[in-house]
């Protein structure tokens, strides 16, 4: 008997407590048809947390979630919560930071049937470094990375370390390799700047990912300053496979790559470190669809996908992985099919038939 699987589901705000209910209901398809001994912890995060306990991220539903053997997160309305001090913590910043999850990937993959933004498909995976740069909520050991020393000046702080950037890059070449074997990619890997103006921080950042690009010739690597990688993006985005870069940087891009390749509602990703790894859509909680059954939850349960595999490959089982591309594979058929999307692709279905159709998938692509 295989050993049974811990999932943390913290549902979050706006939309994430309707694309975090039909995210399980599709993995508790898998769980069936592969017989993956799967089972859920619920954890209030958000804004319910907030009211039941003081705090949007308690200490309590942090230590649940960290005990589990992977975090399904949705998405959280942290722009509307009150200050720290007033329990307003970004669960998702907390998380990344306090489990290590210095790996953001971010696939950008046009999905079948549904037309690319500017009339090129995309196959591409951003890897962003997740623990510095300039986010304020992590990049420092104790205090926000932004001060004011006066009510008319404002100054942030932009943290780039060695130790980061080199994992980053290996974790970018590790995903190029990986692409490669299966034949769905060149196996390239594009370092993306702006070391023409941020010398020492971003030269620090390309000395990194040149070493690494050293101990890896058979991985083809390449630069490109950020805002002629936008462009890029727009104009000729076949040349790009995997793209390595910092925190911001790679948030921007990756919300632009994923909306071109057809719509960041689509867009998946995991948040992993070396021990612990999260799924997370790339969107946001959108609380003006809340409760009206109209989300699109192919970002969420593409993202569940993602984490299904991060497991499978640090735990050697098999059974997780077939189960992860058998989701991705019902989700490229539903998508297929513009009867069965979601408003937001031209569609008539709900979230919940939307993810039952997807489940309905799953089963099927088992037998």
């Amino acid at each position: 008997m295989s050993e049974t699987l811990e999932l943390a589901v913290l549902p979050g705000d706006g939309i994430g407590p309707e694309i975090a209910e039909a995210t399980r209901l599709v993995l508790e398809a898998a769980d069936h048809a592969f017989g993956l001994q799967l089972s859920f912890r619920t954890i209030e995060i958000g804004f319910k947390a907030l009211e039941q306990s003081g705090s949007t991220l308690p200490d309590a539903a942090f230590e649940a979630a960290a005990a589990c053997d992977g975090i399904v997160l949705g998405p959280v309305s942290h722009n509307d919560y009150p200050s720290r001090e007033k329990g307003g913590l970004n669960p998702s910043g907390e998380l990344r930071r306090r489990l290590d999850l210095y790996a953001n990937i971010r696939p950008a993959i046009t999905r079948a049937g549904i037309a690319p933004r500017a009339g090129h498909p995309l196959n591409m995976v951003i890897v962003r470094e997740n623990t510095e740069g300039f986010y304020a909520d992590r990049c420092l050991y104790q205090g926000p990375g932004e001060i004011m020393p006066t009510p008319d000046l404002a100054m942030s702080f932009r943290k780039i370390t060695r130790h980061a950037s080199l994992r980053i890059a290996r974790a970018a070449f590790e995903e190029a390799r990986r692409r490669k074997a299966e034949g769905t990619a060149p196996g390239r890997v594009t370092a993306v700047h702006k070391a023409n103006v941020l010398r020492v921080s971003d030269g620090l950042f390309l000395e990194c990912t040149r070493q690494v690009a050293a101990e890896n010739p058979d991985i083809d690597y390449n630069e490109r300053i950020v805002d002629a990688m936008c462009a890029h993006l727009v104009s000729r985005p076949d040349q790009y496979d995997v793209i390595c870069t910092t925190n911001m940087f790679g948030d921007i891009l990756s919300d632009l790559a994923s909306e071109l390749s057809g719509s960041l509602g689509l867009a998946a990703s995991i948040n992993a470190g070396d021990t612990y790894a999260m799924a997370q859509a790339q969107h946001g909680s959108a609380p003006d669809i809340a409760g009206r059954d109209v989300a699109n939850p192919s970002s969420l349960i593409g993202s569940a996908a993602m984490l299904l595999n991060w497991i499978a490959t640090r735990r050697g089982n098999p059974a997780l992985a077939r189960a992860a591309s058998a989701i991705d594979a019902a989700l490229e058929t539903v998508l297929s099919d513009p009867g069965q999307r979601t408003p937001d692709l031209g569609g008539s279905n709900g979230t919940a038939a939307f993810a039952r159709a997807v489940a309905a998938q799953v089963r099927g692509g088992a037998s």
